[in-house]
């Protein structure tokens, strides 16, 4: 590492174009052997009230809680509550029969083939600007009939396997995961300033607002649906310094050492094929250096925890703007700090989605017209319902959305906005980011 000096003007220079009193942005801390070497807050935490974010700020963490929900099942499965290896109907036999072939383990890896319930609430028309009951949100993954695939034959991210480990864990011991994880890790570790984004309505002393980017300024960005074990937590980079540090002398469970394994144990597919996450963690190579990590996302809220556990050095970046990117912004503290190390070590270069175009179909007004009609799904809940004008098909996904117009791109098979919709006779077949073929039929 270089001139202390010159790394934190560079580390500044980073956040720049956030750091304005017009601006949301974000809270730093960088940690090295067990100590936080700088912290700061760049930008505004509100803009209406002019108070600028520091390193006290509270920001909705996102999915980087997974990693707390892990914890307490495993210290759930050491006080011997609950297994890793149990099935998921042991402790919510209302789940349809295929999850009796469904472990905690899958949960926790995400390798269970569970349909994420946030792209079904996308799907259904449930925006998460409203309140949700958690038994609403469960419901809504009880009505799912079908996996997305056989548990352990894929990895895809669901938020449905780590909302029902919160539903497994106050089933096994008749206490709320979020009070679990204020008795088990937050009152221990000394997080006191740590909470729960289970409603926005109350009021949170120094929480940073949600912000998104709206023309040439921002606007409000509020999620009142707050979840369960997905990651409903409140924080700010001095608490999760002390989570940080909790990884190298762990304190919780009576120091038992099973917390630790259990969060770093990579999950493995049936054809033995190792995946990089996790118990709540990512665990890869960046750069030659071992990196531990896990993101977060919710409303306009980013977060990002990234841990180098060999050189005991972590960078953890919380967000209030939408389009923040701290996943890279993290790393890129990371290459100031360890540009000597660094040096010769090309930065990883991720596979891009096919950004190729969609070859689209020519439809004609007959065409667009035998597709028109009203479908249910009773998974979903909800109708789709499909009108013609001249040679376009057009979608209303529920009575308040607006109508959009879909594209032809196989025969039958029809593409909208995050979403492909296949014909077949009376049935309609839709696919969406984390959810295969939800069942429609024509009314």
């Amino acid at each position: 590492m270089g001139n202390k000096s010159l790394i934190t003007e560079r580390v500044d220079a980073i956040f720049a174009e956030w750091d304005q009193p017009t601006s949301p942005g974000c809270a730093l801390a960088v940690i090295q052997e067990g100590a936080i070497i700088y912290e700061r807050g760049y930008g505004m935490a509100d803009l209406e009230r002019n108070v600028p974010i520091t390193p006290e700020s509270l920001f909705d963490i996102g999915s980087t809680g997974k990693q707390f929900t892990v914890a307490i099942i495993a210290i759930l499965a050491d006080q011997g509550y609950l297994s890793l290896g149990d099935s998921l109907r042991k402790y919510l036999p209302s789940m349809p029969v295929y999850a009796d072939a469904i472990t905690i383990q899958h949960l926790i890896h995400h390798t269970s083939g569970l349909r994420d319930y946030i792209t079904l609430m996308e799907l259904a028309g449930l925006p998460d600007e409203n309140l949700y009951p958690e038994d609403a949100l469960l419901n809504l993954i009880l009505r799912q009939q079908e996996l997305n695939f056989e548990p352990g034959e894929q990895y895809l991210y669901s938020n449905s396997g780590y909302f029902l480990l919160g539903s497994i864990a106050q089933c096994v011991t008749g206490t709320h995961l979020t009070d679990l994880i204020q008795e088990h890790i937050f009152t221990p570790l000394g997080m006191r300033c740590s909470t729960f984004n289970k409603d926005y309505r109350p009021i949170v002393p120094k929480r940073a607002l949600s912000y998104e980017v709206s023309g040439n300024g921002f606007t409000n960005k509020i999620s009142l649906c707050g979840g369960s074990g997905d990651g409903p937590i409140f924080s700010n980079v001095e608490n999760l310094f002390l989570w940080d540090q909790n990884f190298y002398h762990n304190q919780l469970n009576q120091a038992q050492p099973d917390l630790l394994e259990v969060l770093h144990t990579q999950g493995r597919l049936n054809n033995g094929e190792t995946i990089a996450y996790a118990g709540g963690l990512n665990i890869e190579e960046y750069r030659g250096f071992k990196a531990v990590s896990h993101g977060g996302s919710w409303a306009g809220y980013r977060s990002e925890l990234l841990r180098f556990p060999q050189q005991r050095f972590s960078v953890i970046c919380l967000c209030n703007l939408a389009s923040m990117m701290p996943e890279d912004l993290a790393r890129r503290v990371a290459d100031i700090h360890f540009e000597v190390e660094f040096e010769g070590k090309p930065l990883p270069s991720y596979e891009k989605e096919n950004v190729t175009a969609i070859k689209t179909l020519p439809v004609t007004a007959r065409q667009a017209r035998q597709y028109t009609g009203v479908y249910t799904s009773p998974e979903l809940a909800t109708e789709y319902v499909f009108s013609a004008q001249d040679d376009q098909l057009l979608l209303q996904r529920n009575q308040f959305a607006p109508k959009e117009t879909l594209q032809a791109i196989a025969p039958h098979t029809f593409k909208g906005k995050d979403i492909e919709l296949n014909f077949t006779g009376q049935t309609l077949t839709v696919s969406a980011d984390r959810v295969k073929n939800i069942r429609f039929k024509k009314l």
